[in-house]
């Protein structure tokens, strides 16, 4: 299972590059052509998608890697990096299309309506497919990348929208207003994106992991008589790790602390822990660490 969602990462992430990066360079010719603002924003997020996919995909493709001896716990975090890099890059894009969009409220210039119309529908059918591809993705890349596309999808609908008014009444100061509220609404998500990214660097405790729920499970065990030193994080907001000092009675044979430790890490699975680490120790032993 694990294998073909790699696989399929990958292969999402490197489909939605190359479709998003042909539409970009399409859309904008397009935009530059019917001088719209609001398409040029489009474009220009589209390039910064592209970018950002880019990157998605080859921190993607680095992440899959095993573990070694100079990344003991491997190159899971890699897509922490391309998620934090994609979110800059949008960030950037977005303040430039709000600082040129600006002087069109001031003195709105008619796009052609038409030509917006044609490349909404363009930009509607190819995000729209891009991001279907990346709606079941399960690592922090493909979440990324798939809610920029989303964004993009809107964006391209309410261009659509504002692209037939257009059409029917001359209403220059639209085009820029969208534009406007596209990049907020970009900026927006980007924060929640960069303030998820950081959580998981500075080991945050993941989302839908209880430590005393984990502390309480392991109690349970007649055998247990106290835990301490627990810590849990996440290398990428998939694979969760548990490092937990267990204190056990001094009675316990080699065979059953082995049947305790493999008893307590099968019911670690249901707490979306991944990688275990147990230290056993002794009743009355001191524990320097902690």
């Amino acid at each position: 299972m694990g294998h073909n969602h790699a696989h399929d990462s990958a292969k999402n992430l490197k489909a939605a590059f190359f479709l998003n990066l042909l539409f970009a360079c399409i859309e904008l010719a397009g935009g530059l052509y019917t001088n719209s603002v609001a398409i040029l924003s489009d474009a220009l997020h589209d390039i910064g998608d592209s970018l950002g996919l880019g990157v998605a995909w080859y921190f993607d493709k680095i992440a899959k890697k095993k573990r070694n001896k100079t990344y003991s716990f491997g190159y899971k975090r890699f897509t922490v990096i391309g998620a934090l890099i994609n979110t800059v890059v949008l960030t950037i894009g977005s303040i430039f299309i709000i600082s040129e969009a600006i002087p069109r409220l001031l003195n709105p210039v008619m796009p052609d309506a038409q030509g917006m119309i044609i490349l909404s529908i363009g930009g509607l059918a190819v995000n729209g497919f891009a991001a279907f591809r990346l709606s079941h993705g399960h690592s922090m890349n493909e979440k990324v990348a798939y809610l920029h596309l989303l964004e993009d999808v809107l964006g391209w609908a309410a261009t659509l929208a504002v692209a037939i008014t257009l059409h029917f009444h001359a209403i220059p100061i639209l085009d820029p207003l969208l534009s406007i509220v596209i990049s907020i609404f970009i900026l927006y998500n980007v924060f929640k994106n960069i303030k998820a990214s950081v959580t998981i660097l500075l080991q945050k405790t993941p989302e839908g992991v209880e430590p005393l729920k984990v502390e309480k499970m392991i109690l349970s065990f007649p055998e247990v008589t106290e835990v301490h030193d627990c810590h849990i994080w996440t290398m990428d907001g998939q694979y969760n790790v548990l490092s937990i000092h267990v204190v056990i009675a001094q009675s316990l044979l080699p065979e059953e602390i082995i049947k305790l430790k493999g008893s307590i890490k099968q019911k670690l699975a249901s707490f979306q822990i991944d990688h275990s680490t147990l230290e056993f120790e002794w009743e009355n032993e001191a524990c320097d660490p902690c």
